[in-house]
């Protein structure tokens, strides 16, 4: 499936998102921490695959090569909640521009908290899945992510402590959200990125089996959102 850059820019800052078009209704990818790589456009290309218009968002406005790069880079979105919000519509725009609604959002580790961001922050989505997202909140996060959620994580994952998955359920039953968290044994961080083993980071590694697993779930929630 062919991908092709987007430009665009929010309040001044320059970005680069990848569309690929496979004709049906949109989803928004939101990327992991290190910015846009081919793990996340291999996630627009899988949709794609399967029928959707996927748009590949830009966070940064660059790549991190180093994980202290990455480290600065979400640490001056979750720093400030509003600009996270900002850049993370301004995605969400030029996919609406591309595509009618409805639209999902699909995030990858940061991206999952960009996912839970935009529903606290009402967007206009059917639903927000991600895969081993973080479930802190960016500063002066404000109101209650309401809608449709599926969340999965590996048990192993040593960036979601119990007392996190605990303030999440809370979360979703305050809001009344329409919510499901999957925890898949034996599985640690990021276990969707094959690359993600080149870090050599205790508890960071890929999973076919669960990776698997997650795109049948992706899959049949993007189905059951946005039929129609």
């Amino acid at each position: 499936m062919d991908l092709r850059p987007i430009p665009y820019d929010c309040e001044g800052q320059s970005l680069t998102g990848w569309l690929a078009d496979g004709g049906g209704p949109g989803v928004l990818v939101v990327h992991q921490g290190m910015g846009i790589t081919d793990h996340s456009k291999d996630a627009a290309a899988t949709l794609a695959e399967n029928g959707y218009t996927a748009f590949a968002l830009d966070m940064y406005g660059a790549t991190a090569t180093s994980v202290e790069q990455a480290t600065g880079l979400m640490g001056a979105l979750m720093g400030d909640a509003t600009l996270l919000r900002r850049r993370a519509r301004a995605g969400l725009d030029q996919l609406a521009a591309l595509k009618n609604g409805p639209h999902a959002v699909l995030g990858f580790c940061f991206g999952g908290i960009v996912a839970l961001e935009m529903l606290r922050d009402k967007a206009p989505l059917a639903c927000a899945i991600a895969c081993h997202p973080s479930f802190k909140k960016p500063e002066g996060s404000t109101g209650l992510p309401a809608g449709k959620v599926l969340m999965m994580i590996g048990d192993q994952d040593p960036i979601i402590p119990a007392e996190d998955r605990d303030a999440f359920r809370a979360e979703m039953d305050e809001a009344g959200a329409d919510w499901q968290l999957h925890v898949f044994g034996g599985a640690g961080h990021s276990f969707t990125d094959p690359a993600v083993d080149r870090l050599n980071y205790p508890g960071f590694r890929y999973d076919a089996k669960a990776n698997a697993r997650a795109w049948g779930m992706t899959l049949a929630m993007l189905k059951e959102s946005l039929a129609g």
